[in-house]
């Protein structure tokens, strides 16, 4: 605040008399003043980060003649324009690599789409919390059920592609990753499935390195369930597990969002497997 220029009285003597004379002269004083800051309480309660578990899985085991396990019409429709839209983009990329004569490009950018559809592993948390806790559902399910989600994504990815693209090279590349990807969850399956339940040529690529293994994949539902994610050709698991990738992400989204990775707990009930004979289910 500020206070108006006020006369304060001056002593100052006078020579020519023998007593002091008071006199008056103008000063100017200012003044300010501000409001005390309050001390700031400390706070005796320490910060604790609380991480947040992911949802318990709230699924029930499969039954006998379980619904969810069953092919609708809705499925094989959707997995019937899946795989018309990737036999186009192939078919394409053939007649365009006969018609410009060349073969080196489109193979190559076949086999890299093949590789890299190693990495397009996806899906639910809820489902895939649910399968890693009863993994002998996928075996169960029929063909178009499990593939129908995958073919309905690359059914509208690949199609648009189709009708704009002429490249042979480019089309061999989308039509050879999105096939891949899309029966990367039947790999999955025969992966969980024992060789004698499954065709030879199927146990001829898997043992040749072609499609990801049964016991390659074994090692992704043991603990510490960190590692062996990919389920097409398996080629990236020993790359991205020795690189520690996965372990970099989860420490990514646990300090950004607070989820802590199950994989930094040790196994529980709610989500460590339950073989087939404990449940109501009978193949």
């Amino acid at each position: 605040m500020a206070v108006l220029p006020q006369r304060l009285p001056s002593l100052r003597p006078n020579l020519s008399h023998h007593h002091a004379r008071i006199s008056l002269l103008p000063a100017r004083v200012h003044c300010s003043a501000t409001a005390p800051l309050k001390p700031r309480r400390p706070n005796s309660d320490p910060l604790i980060l609380e991480p947040t578990l992911l949802n318990p899985v709230t699924s029930r085991p499969p039954v006998l003649n379980d619904p969810t396990l069953k092919s609708t019409w809705s499925h094989r429709a959707w997995l019937a324009g899946g795989c018309t839209t990737v036999l186009v983009s192939l078919a394409k990329s053939v007649v365009g690599a006969v018609d410009s004569h060349i073969w080196l490009e489109p193979v190559l950018a076949g086999f890299v789409g093949y590789v890299l559809a190693d990495l397009g592993f996806g899906g639910q948390i809820e489902a895939f919390q649910g399968h890693h806790k009863w993994p002998w559902t996928i075996t169960r399910r029929e063909f178009a059920n499990n593939l129908h989600a995958l073919a309905r994504a690359v059914t509208f990815t690949v199609l648009p592609i189709n009708l704009l693209c002429d490249d042979p090279v480019l089309l061999g590349f989308v039509g050879v990753c999105a096939g891949c990807i899309m029966f990367s969850q039947q790999f999955h399956a025969w992966a969980h499935t024992t060789k004698s339940r499954l065709p030879g040529v199927v146990v001829a690529l898997q043992d040749g390195g072609v499609l990801v293994s049964r016991m390659q994949h074994t090692a992704h539902h043991r603990a510490p369930y960190n590692n062996n994610y990919c389920i097409v050709s398996g080629v990236w698991n020993e790359v991205l597990d020795g690189w520690r990738v996965f372990e970099v992400m989860e420490m990514v989204i646990f300090f950004k969002f607070g989820v802590r990775p199950r994989s930094w707990s040790d196994p529980n009930s709610d989500w460590t497997e339950e073989p087939a004979e404990n449940t109501s289910f009978v193949p």
